[in-house]
Formats: C-alpha cells, structure tokens, sequence
C-alpha cells in the first residue's frame, strides 16, 4: 500500500524560475556576459546548482575552466539568490489544496530536489508549504544527487517511510530516473520545466 510520496520541488511544487533568473542573471551581469532568457533556463534546471552554473556561463560565453572560478560563480549565485528566494517564486495551481488532502488523509510527504538545502528551506517556510513535509533532502547536503536512488532512499529514511511503501513525483528526466533507480513508481507531471520528463 502506498501511504508515502516524496516529491520534486521546482517544477513539481513551485514554479521558481523567475527568481533563479534573476539570481542567475545578477551573476552574469557582474561578469560582463548576456542575461538568459527563462526558455534558455529551463533546461538548465533540475541536476544542481553546478551543473546549471556551468551550463548558464558556457551559454553567454567563455566556460569557465578553473574549479575555484565555478565555486566563486555559485557562491555568488547562492548569495543573490537566497536575498530574495520567493520574491517572484509560486506554488502551482491546486498544490495546497493537494498537499493538505494528502496530509488529511494520512499520506507522509518530502522533499527531494537537486536544490541546495538552506535554499529549500527558505522557499517552503517563505512560501509557507514547509508544513506538510516530513523529510526533506536537498543538493548539497548529501554526497550525491538525483537520479542517484540514495537521494530519494535517504529522504525516504527521514521520513520515516521505506521504498516499497512510496512514489515518486517530479516534472524532469532526472526525477523519473531517480524513482526508478530507487524501484518506485514514478509520476510525471507535465507542466514542469524540461521537454521530457
């Protein structure tokens, strides 16, 4: 029986691309480079905050080649962004409604983003969802992310819930194949960020 169900959060839960652009596009202004526009954004979403730093810096010009000039990127990227996490940031149509039928009905529920984790925090407190999670794991608080199965198992573990007993729902490859690398069923929805979920 299904009584668990560990959700993605970008893309599944929240629709945050204007603020992680207007994050991102402080950083590459401080760079000299052109702003992303979202559309380029939405496929950068969804591995991480390095991959996507990466892939936004090789968009509007130079890679960058050098580890410490990645860290400084996404130190400065974290910093804007955790000034304003919610500013521009939403819950999509129906979710509070569905988080509090499913909380009401006994489903236990959390988090599994690729998202840091001070800046998951921060968007479901400010957005005011953080109640209904029982176990939340982010992108940088464990030695390894989705599609790797452990994420979805660890957030399962701070749940207090176990595998054969959970779903998974997300909007990306990457949350599909984190669920079925971890033997779950997986829901995609279809209004998230990437083409193909």
């Amino acid at each position: 029986m299904i009584d668990s169900i560990v959700f993605d959060l970008d893309g599944t839960l929240i629709d945050s691309l204007p603020d992680v652009l207007a994050s991102l596009n402080i950083l590459l202004a401080e760079g000299k480079r052109r702003p992303l526009r979202i559309q380029e954004l939405r496929n950068l979403v969804g591995r991480g905050v390095y991959p996507m730093i990466e892939g936004a810096l090789s968009m509007t010009g130079k890679a960058i080649t050098s580890p410490s000039e990645l860290e400084n990127a996404v130190h400065c990227y974290i910093t804007n962004y955790k000034a304003n996490p919610v500013e521009h940031t939403v819950v999509f149509p129906n979710v509070i409604k569905t988080l509090g039928s499913l909380k009401k009905d006994g489903f236990c529920m959390g988090i599994c983003t690729n998202k840091p984790y001070e800046m998951t925090l921060l968007v479901l407190e400010g957005l005011g969802i953080d109640v209904f999670f029982d176990g939340v794991t982010g992108g940088d608080n464990l030695p390894f992310n989705k599609p790797d199965p452990r994420h979805i198992l660890t957030t399962l573990e701070k749940m207090k819930s176990e595998a054969h007993r959970a779903v998974m729902v997300g909007d990306s490859w990457v949350d599909v194949k984190a669920g079925h690398n971890a033997c779950l069923p997986v829901i995609a929805v279809n209004y998230g960020y990437n083409e193909k979920p």
